[in-house]
């Protein structure tokens, strides 16, 4: 289901090269939950964001869903996120001049999807927002942001979903109901899950774990 071959990044600052993500290579099976661990600055999000198809990598190929992304041009990329991927970002990314509701619209009208307006609906009460269907992001606080991302990223029930720091922004009680959202999709759907984690009690829930130090898998 995703399975990345000799992978890196480098940008270049100021003239000069920095390498975030060494070469790696790992594959997660359809229908695997797995965790990034790691600490800080060690090239998690960077390795989320390039497995998903939001940024290019230097090096390597990526595959997901028997489809190689890194063949594609950015609006293939697109479109192929739209109908299989789903991703709850560290912070957010929710759109500021739309609702929690249509935030939550949107990817599933982009799908194709029939009947948003109910499914949105939906799936914020999962997440707890029922009370905040017209209220924009910016009248939401942290944790809600985080819940209405969430619900944002599950509502089209994709084939992979990546997450990083899914419950960082949540107290215990939202954190839980989002994990457990997110292992129901794992059971129920098939969902390959892979996420970035600092919390081990997150971490220990997937069915394997992932180690990235300074840009580098020490264990997969």
């Amino acid at each position: 289901m995703i399975t990345a071959n000799g992978v890196s990044k480098t940008v270049s600052l100021q003239g000069e090269d920095f390498t975030i993500l060494q070469p790696v290579s790992l594959a997660v099976a359809a229908g695997e939950s797995c965790a990034v661990i790691g600490p800080s600055g060690s090239g998690k999000s960077t390795l989320l964001a390039l497995l998903a198809g939001l940024d290019n990598p230097s090096s390597g190929q990526i595959i997901l869903n028997n489809s190689d992304i890194t063949a594609m041009d950015e609006e293939g990329r697109a479109g192929f996120r739209r109908q299989n991927i789903g991703f709850v970002f560290q912070n957010f990314q929710l759109m500021p001049t739309l609702t929690a509701l249509e935030n939550v619209e949107l990817p599933l009208a982009l799908k194709g999807i029939n009947n948003t307006r109910q499914t949105a609906i939906d799936w914020l009460a999962r997440v707890g927002l029922s009370h905040r269907h017209h209220h924009r992001p910016a009248q939401l606080s942290g944790g809600e942001q985080q819940r209405a991302a969430v619900a944002r990223a599950f509502a089209t029930e994709p084939a992979i979903l990546f997450a990083d720091e899914p419950t960082g922004s949540l107290d215990g009680v939202n954190g839980e109901q989002v994990l457990e959202l997110m292992f129901e999709l794992n059971q129920t759907r098939q969902t390959t899950i892979l996420l970035v984690t600092h919390d081990q009690r997150v971490a220990e829930r997937c069915d394997r774990q992932i180690e990235l130090v300074d840009g580098q898998i020490l264990a997969a």
